[in-house]
């Protein structure tokens, strides 16, 4: 049986936009009976990119987290909808009834993600549908994953073992956005903004940016080690939102520096000067 889902890779997302303007463009003015009204001109974001800005300066990065609706295997927008006018087809995809969900506001309320928009002109709830008139059309991706340049949307049937979304899956490494939730999403992404410790590394005597220096990243029971660039900089990402960590700098001839961090925020440490042994 078919069961389509979406793997999503944060580390490739650039921010182009293409995938919402893809949507946009399939979307927007036109009306696909038994699958979708058309969707508004502003007010709806069906793929909604979310930017979140990291670090401090100088060390600051924007992550960008593409969010669809989740397509939930148990699905809160399907509970509260009355006479059917929202269900879950059998290949996972959830869809709203574009005539019996009028008038039916409540459906907005009962999604956790902010995913579904409302329609005021055509008093409709409205939301992302994977392009569910293309697929059964016989195309092979929704308009999002077709406009993504850099392949970070991965759209494909994850019963399929020879499709690229079961081959990207069985690299691990994916999570859901919100598992607290515990709504079982057909969309899981890899790469999450989760928190970074990040440094700059000088030596003293020279006043000339460390490069090659051999850093030491310890927290629980995770151990990771980085280089610095000829620049001086390194990073350690992905680390987990609160916790303890220890940053250790080594470089041969000088004396070593070290570091107690909480992740509560994404950490930059500044200038780290190391000084030469007596």
């Amino acid at each position: 049986m078919t069961r389509y889902g979406l793997l999503i890779d944060i580390a490739r997302c650039t921010g182009c936009y293409n995938c919402l303007l893809a949507c946009k463009d399939e979307h927007c003015g036109h009306d696909y009976p038994g699958y979708s009204a058309p969707q508004p001109m502003t007010g709806h974001f069906w793929m909604n990119i979310v930017e979140k800005e990291r670090g401090r300066f100088p060390r600051v990065k924007l992550a960008y987290t593409p969010v669809p609706c989740q397509h939930c295997e148990v699905a809160p927008c399907v509970a509260a909808a009355r006479d059917g006018a929202v269900y879950r087809r059998p290949d996972g995809i959830v869809v709203i009834d574009p005539v019996k969900a009028r008038g039916q506001k409540q459906i907005i309320a009962a999604c956790p993600y902010g995913a579904i928009y409302w329609n005021e002109e055509a008093d409709l709830p409205q939301k992302c549908g994977l392009c569910a008139h293309l697929l059964d059309a016989g195309w092979k991706e929704p308009r999002c994953a077709e406009a993504c340049p850099t392949g970070a949307i991965c759209f494909g049937d994850t019963d399929d073992p020879a499709s690229d979304i079961s081959h990207r899956l069985a690299a691990g490494a994916t999570e859901t956005l919100h598992p607290e939730y515990g709504l079982k999403t057909a969309v899981v992404y890899r790469g999450l903004p989760q928190q970074f410790i990040a440094g700059t590394v000088v030596f003293g005597d020279t006043d000339e940016c460390a490069g090659d220096v051999r850093v030491f990243l310890s927290g629980g029971e995770m151990h990771r080690t980085a280089r610095t660039n000829s620049f001086g900089d390194f990073e350690f990402e992905g680390l987990t939102p609160g916790g303890d960590y220890r940053v250790r700098v080594e470089s041969s001839g000088y004396v070593p520096r070290n570091f107690a961090v909480r992740t509560d925020k994404d950490i930059y440490l500044g200038e780290i000067i190391l000084s030469r042994l007596p």
